[in-house]
């Protein structure tokens, strides 16, 4: 059965927005292979850590994950233009006041539509330096209230906190020394360059 589509998420109260689409399969490799949460109470670590967990099958993966990495480039390579389309979700964005900025759960579905119309060519998207995000207007929110600034923000990158995010994304990577695919240091370089 063909797979059009491939999601990765992760739970970050600010900087990663509601959803990404890859810019490419490489890119997408990039998106997943440097997944992130917050931990909860319900994870071991201090609350509100910043813990890495690509793809999110870092306690699964019985190898290197860089050999792990390097799977997910030569199946990219594999099925070339039939390679499904990568996309990042965050379901957990906060207001500063600790208040979700999406309501979640069934609510979902509306973002699962938006990627759905992005295969079918229906709807464009805008491009920003960590990938492409929806138009306001493109997400469904039809009997959904949902305050203006609160979309925006859902929708925002902050370039800055972004630029943040390299010294750990870097730090991550390093771990996994010469064995890391030289196709995600790329990723990480035309991030910054992309940053500014």
């Amino acid at each position: 059965m063909p797979i059009d589509i491939l999601i990765f998420g992760g739970r970050r109260a600010g900087v990663v927005p509601l959803v990404t689409e890859a810019f490419d399969w490489d890119h997408g490799v990039f998106l997943g292979a440097t997944a992130s949460s917050e931990t909860t109470a319900a994870n071991i670590g201090t609350v509100g850590t910043l813990r890495r967990d690509p793809f999110a099958m870092q306690p699964f993966c019985g190898y290197n994950m860089a050999d792990y990495f390097q799977h997910w480039f030569e199946m990219g390579d594999r099925l070339g233009s039939k390679a499904p389309r990568i996309f990042y979700v965050n379901w957990f964005r906060k207001t500063p006041e600790g208040r979700w900025l999406w309501p979640g759960y069934g609510e979902n579905s509306r973002v699962l539509k938006w990627m759905c119309e992005r295969i079918d060519g229906k709807v464009g998207a805008r491009w920003t330096p960590i990938g492409l995000l929806p138009n306001e207007e493109d997400l469904d929110l039809t009997g959904l209230h949902i305050e203006p600034d609160h979309l925006r923000e859902l929708l925002r990158v902050d370039v800055n906190a972004w630029r943040a995010e390299i010294p750990d994304i870097e730090r991550y990577f390093a771990q996994f020394g010469d064995r890391l695919p030289q196709r995600l240091r790329y990723q990480l370089h035309a991030l910054q360059a992309r940053l500014g």
